[in-house]
């Protein structure tokens, strides 16, 4: 490649990627003067953008109409572009002096900046009246101009008043104007430094500037394009030297065959390769230069861990924890919105001035909804798309883990509502169908008493002290279960009772283990049975007869590997007839039982009754005895 071509590659370059910077420049401080988010009071920075934006733009006009043999376009246009970058470190100068106090009124400093640059326009203007293409007095009037503008610009900065920042921009934009000097549009002569340095030194200041203000828009927006596309080049130039030049050298009469097959070959090789270069240079840009965590795996983090929140005001700590953590953001934190409206997409992002960067809208299926708000970030950052990504898909999560939290927590206080009225409800009916039998067992208990006063006086005071010491015991209980121990010294106190009016009519046997006796059961629900079996099984005789009570654990017909407590009360009186029209009336005393034991069992209990005339009546309890203790209301 010979100087001339070499010069002209540098320019298309060169001011390509001028304009490339000046527009993302442009564009960013346009957006922040929109939000009232400008990094500086006014419109000099942006002033400055466009300045750089059409001096490159122009020359890349006029350099590659002429470096590319299409001739010479009109001076107007030179003049335009050296007018422009002339002004620019005016505007710079005005921007670096100027303060929020005074932003109306540019210092003289600026002042003298802004004369300079004009009289420099005035003097390209004049040249190109004259036919001339460039003023060299203009130009050397800038460069003196300026070196003397930087030395004031430094004194002034050592006594306090101006930052570091703004002295290297200063220093920055006077270099680029100053640089003309060096070439004067005679690109078949200066050698490509030349070039380089005398009409791109407007580069470094948009770089500086963007790395200062704009660092994560520099590197995500044209740093991963411009190392991409080096990338590729370097691919291609690769491909070049060990593929195309070797074919082209070893066999020049084969030309017309074989470099055509090669070139076709790179071509799709390096269209091919493109993705997974991009994608690896933005692994570069995002974990090496610019420190970012992979926003993947804080997504995939944020989601375990959501999952094991237990209410709201936890899974908005966790998220905006996580958040401020990736986003490298001062603060990120959230507060509630009464007034959301649940129509709001999730995950809406807004940008808001600052201190706020973003407010982030979280609503929910029910009020209230949330805000997240992401604070300034570090390092000059702005928020990029990925980060909006990232913003919207924690909303999105919290969200709908607010919403399940709030759906388990209903579920859950309506099961328990149900639950304690189920409950209330079976212990008011359990108390009725209790008061309903103590004044039944009480009513029998007096009428046998009754009898042994006009039988034997003695024998009833005894018995009425039995009797005393019975109701006592049955009056205390008010837990809902009983051992088998204790319900059977109430139905033996009651025998004792019958037995002192029935003598040798009524006889009883006891097969009770002592293994079971620690077994709970509900109270009093022998001694109905019991008194049935005297009442219409022995009482009616004349012989009298036995009562025979016993207990048993045996498997659970109903339930695989359960086992259940069988009670039984045998009685050798006169039976009854089992048919369906000549059922036996059971009485207050069966009916409790049935309903007792539907309301403490449900359907684990059952009540068998099987009788024989003249052969006596078999009744069996089927208890759940693998359970200690059965809830209340069980079904």
């Amino acid at each position: 490649m010979n100087a001339p071509d070499l010069v002209a590659l540098v320019h298309l370059v060169g001011f390509s990627t001028g304009i490339a910077l000046y527009g993302m420049l442009a564009v960013m401080l346009w957006q922040g003067a929109r939000r009232g988010t400008a990094i500086a009071p006014g419109g000099i920075p942006l002033l400055a953008a466009v300045l750089g934006l059409v001096w490159n733009a122009t020359a890349l006009v006029v350099f590659g109409w002429h470096d590319f043999g299409l001739g010479d376009l009109s001076p107007w246009y030179t003049a335009l572009g050296y007018i422009a970058l002339g002004f620019l470190p005016a505007v710079v100068v005005d921007a670096a002096t100027r303060s929020p106090q005074r932003v109306k009124a540019p210092r003289p400093l600026a002042l003298s900046a802004y004369a300079l640059s004009a009289l420099g326009g005035i003097l390209q203007v004049m040249a190109v009246v004259r036919h001339d293409n460039l003023s060299a007095n203009g130009l050397r009037l800038l460069t003196v101009g300026y070196v003397l503008v930087i030395l004031f610009f430094a004194i002034s900065a050592r006594r306090g008043r101006e930052s570091s920042r703004a002295i290297a921009a200063v220093a920055l934009a006077a270099f680029a104007v100053t640089a003309l000097h060096l070439s004067r549009h005679s690109s078949a002569t200066d050698s490509w430094p030349v070039e380089l340095i005398g009409h791109h030194a407007s580069l470094p200041l948009v770089l500086v500037i963007l790395y200062q203000d704009y660092r994560f828009a520099l590197a995500d927006l044209f740093l991963k394009r411009a190392l991409s596309v080096l990338a590729l080049v370097a691919v291609v130039a690769a491909a070049y030297a060990m593929l195309i030049a070797p074919v082209i050298g070893s066999d020049p009469g084969a030309l017309h065959i074989g470099v055509p097959g090669v070139l076709l070959a790179v071509w799709i090789s390096t269209a091919l390769a493109y993705p997974a270069l991009r994608r690896r240079t933005d692994q570069f840009v995002d974990f090496v230069i610019l420190h970012r965590v992979d926003y993947r795996e804080v997504r995939h983090a944020m989601a375990r861990s959501l999952s094991a929140a237990a209410a709201p005001n936890d899974a908005l700590d966790d998220v905006c924890r996580r958040l401020a953590s990736a986003l490298v953001a001062g603060t990120v934190r959230w507060r509630e919105a009464p007034g959301l409206s649940v129509g709001i997409a999730e995950g809406s992002v807004a940008t808001a001035k600052r201190p706020a960067t973003a407010r982030v809208l979280v609503p929910t299926t029910d009020p209230p909804g949330y805000v997240i708000e992401v604070g300034s970030l570090d390092a000059g950052r702005r928020l990029m798309s990925d980060d909006t990504a990232l913003l919207e898909t924690a909303a999105m999560l919290v969200g709908r883990r607010i919403d399940e939290l709030r759906v388990s927590e209903e579920r859950y206080h309506r099961d328990l509502r149900e639950n304690d009225m189920r409950r209330l409800a079976t212990e008011a009916e359990l108390r009725a169908l209790r008061a309903q039998l103590n004044p039944h067992f009480l009513f029998n208990a007096l009428t046998t008493v009754g009898h042994l006063i006009t039988a034997s006086p003695p024998r009833a005071i005894e018995t009425l002290y039995q009797l005393t010491a019975l109701l006592r015991a049955v009056l205390r209980r008010t837990s809902d279960y009983v051992t088998l121990r204790e319900e059977m010294q109430l139905v033996e106190a009651y025998l004792a009772i019958e037995q002192a009016r029935f003598e040798e009519r009524l006889r009883t046997e006891f097969d009770v283990p002592d293994a079971l006796c620690d077994l709970l059961v509900p109270p009093l629900i022998l001694q109905p049975i019991v008194e049935n079996a005297v009442k219409h099984g022995i009482s009616p005789l004349r012989r009298g007869g036995i009562i025979s009570i016993r207990a048993r654990v045996e498997p659970d017909e109903s339930v695989v590997g359960e086992e259940c407590l069988r009670l039984e009360v045998r009685d050798t009186g006169g039976g009854y007839d089992p048919e369906p029209s000549r059922e036996r009336p059971s009485g207050v005393g069966l009916a409790n039982v049935k309903n007792r034991l539907l309301r403490y069992y449900g359907t684990s209990a059952e009540l068998r009754i099987t009788s024989t005339r003249r052969h006596g009546t078999h009744v069996a309890l089927f208890l759940p005895a693998s359970r200690r203790r059965i809830a209340v209301g069980a079904s």
